[in-house]
């Protein structure tokens, strides 16, 4: 009985820890500007939603929100497309330069972002793709490529052969077999490595700093981090931003948790 209690214990512990940055910030998005500067700080906040309309109003939130969502959304999209091509091909045909190549691909998903940064610039400079939505959309699939075939090599394994073969023998082509069988079995992988690109997309500072220098074209973590302030720092914007930011990150986490878990323990064990 004392063991599970600790478990127990130590689990609501540990969540208290993570989530209470997050906690303070959504209390502080709802107190006052009197309440915000008060001293000893204000706990309970007296839910005034001033700041949000100001972030909304006065910051251009909106606008940052709609440039996250079509970039993240585009950057996931094409993504997936080709990583799960890539990705049957690693799969499906064994060559024997396969896993070095994996390898290297999970070698270059760990490259630190400032080692890239030069080289992806000028790329996108001399395309004349700097200030543009598709010149961030191209960086974010090259930097989330490597993981997503990573991760749905490892689900297209785990489909088996032989359902593909009879698709096969039933007249279905090599792509149809693909995006008819093996694409609904492989699911869980796909939803994954979804999540996964989006959130990386949606919460990417470094190279939406360097990329996209138009405030018309800022993204959400650019954008809340130039909230101007002509003499001291709009904490309450600030706050209010980031928990419409963070807020739609949680709910497709919740929503999509099972779908999460299953995908992310997907061929840890066999038999």
């Amino acid at each position: 009985m004392k063991r599970p209690a600790t478990r127990l214990l130590c689990s609501i512990a540990i969540a208290l820890y993570c989530l209470a940055p997050f906690f303070w910030f959504i209390l502080t998005s709802f107190k006052s500007p009197a309440e915000l500067t008060a001293i000893p700080p204000e706990l309970i906040p007296s839910f005034h939603v001033g700041f949000y309309r100001s972030a909304l109003q006065n910051y251009g939130l909106l606008r940052y929100i709609v440039n996250s969502a079509i970039v993240a959304g585009a950057a996931t999209l094409v993504t997936i497309a080709i990583g799960a091509l890539a990705a049957y091909v690693m799969a499906r045909f064994r060559f024997r330069w396969t896993n070095i190549y994996l390898l290297m691909l999970l070698a270059i998903a760990m490259f630190p972002q400032i080692a890239i940064a030069g080289p992806i610039w000028s790329i996108l400079d001399r395309l004349g793709w700097l200030n543009t939505y598709h010149g961030l959309v191209a960086a974010y699939v090259a930097l989330s490529l490597p993981l997503a075939i990573w991760i749905l090599t490892t689900f297209f394994r785990e489909v088996p052969g032989e359902i593909e073969e009879a698709a096969l023998i039933d007249g279905c082509s090599r792509l149809q077999a693909l995006y008819r069988v093996v694409l609904p079995l492989a699911a869980p992988g796909i939803l994954t490595a979804s999540l996964l690109v989006f959130i990386y997309a949606w919460n990417e500072f470094f190279f939406a700093l360097i990329i996209v220098t138009d405030p018309d074209f800022h993204t959400l973590p650019v954008g809340i981090a130039l909230f101007p302030g002509e003499y001291t720092m709009p904490w309450g914007e600030i706050a209010a931003a980031s928990t419409l930011a963070t807020t739609p990150l949680i709910l497709l986490t919740l929503i999509f948790q099972r779908g999460i878990v299953r995908g992310l323990s997907a061929g840890a064990v066999k038999g």
